[in-house]
């Protein structure tokens, strides 16, 4: 099975690309400004604002499966008109898509979300992603909706080196205590969405770890797994600072977890000390 991975310079993409290489697959990937450091890959630019260009990309690649594991932010026009337009050449030529989305598609109104849940998005990002789910899945039946939260691994997201900064006091800025998530390691994440690739599923799935802890209890897992004094991370409050974003959303990833082998674990288990 060949593989493409929109995406493969991020942090996300780069595991993906390790383990579907690992796999035995023959891997291409995709970057929006350089080439990720692997060189398990065969490299191609790529703006998903240019349809022309996605069309060039994907029949020169001719892949069996593509990932969209790309991060385009609140751009409408690479967040989700993008993987729309990837989708529908995917729909065209009968290749498996996966896209993964956020739970930034919900508004934390109702706290516990499952994969029945319905998108209220209430920023332009979670907008765009929700967008996209929709285009995707009406374009593509036979796709993937894989909806995800925060990702943690091996010290190299954005989030583990955010608590590194703070503790170092080398920047400003507070972890919410009320800003509840359910974080994931990127190896589960990306296993868990090479299974769902390889498997019959379609339409929706919650890939979330198991536990929901605040950013500042993330935080603190992050100091103490990492031997850092988690008594320097400033605590705060998300309500008083008012930075848009939903506040408490937990993802309910039980039914999704019942189709895979791969164990979504949770923040208490794989930040846990030696572990």
């Amino acid at each position: 099975m060949k593989a493409l991975i929109i995406g493969g310079s991020g942090f996300l993409g780069a595991e993906l690309i390790r383990q579907a290489r690992a796999a035995g697959h023959p891997t291409a990937a995709t970057y929006a400004t350089k080439p990720g450091e692997t060189s398990d890959a065969d490299w191609h630019r790529l703006d998903l604002r240019d349809p022309t260009r996605l069309g060039a990309v994907m029949a020169e690649v001719r892949p069996h499966l593509v990932v969209n594991a790309s991060s385009g932010g609140a751009d409408w026009a690479v967040t989700a008109t993008g993987p729309i337009h990837l989708a529908m050449i995917a729909a065209k030529h009968g290749i498996r898509m996966v896209q993964v989305s956020t739970d930034a598609v919900f508004s934390g109104a109702a706290v516990h979300y499952d994969e029945s849940a319905l998108p209220d998005p209430i920023t332009p990002y979670g907008a765009a992603k929700a967008a996209a789910e929709t285009g995707i899945l009406a374009v593509h039946p036979q796709a993937v909706v894989a909806r995800t939260s925060l990702i943690i691994g091996h010290g190299r997201s954005e989030h583990e080196q955010l608590v590194h900064q703070l503790i170092a006091g080398t920047i400003d800025g507070t972890l919410f205590t009320d800003d509840i998530r359910c974080p994931v390691h990127v190896d589960d994440l990306a296993a868990a969405l090479l299974e769902l690739a390889s498997s019959d599923a379609v339409g929706i799935h919650h890939l979330g770890g198991a536990d929901a802890v605040s950013r500042h209890e993330l935080g603190i897992l992050i100091a103490e797994r990492d031997g850092l004094d988690a008594s320097r991370i400033p605590a705060g409050l998300r309500v008083d600072s008012h930075i848009p974003g939903a506040l408490d959303v937990r993802l309910h990833s039980q039914a999704t977890q019942r189709q895979l082998l791969t164990a979504l674990r949770g923040a208490r288990e794989f930040l846990r000390p030696g572990a």
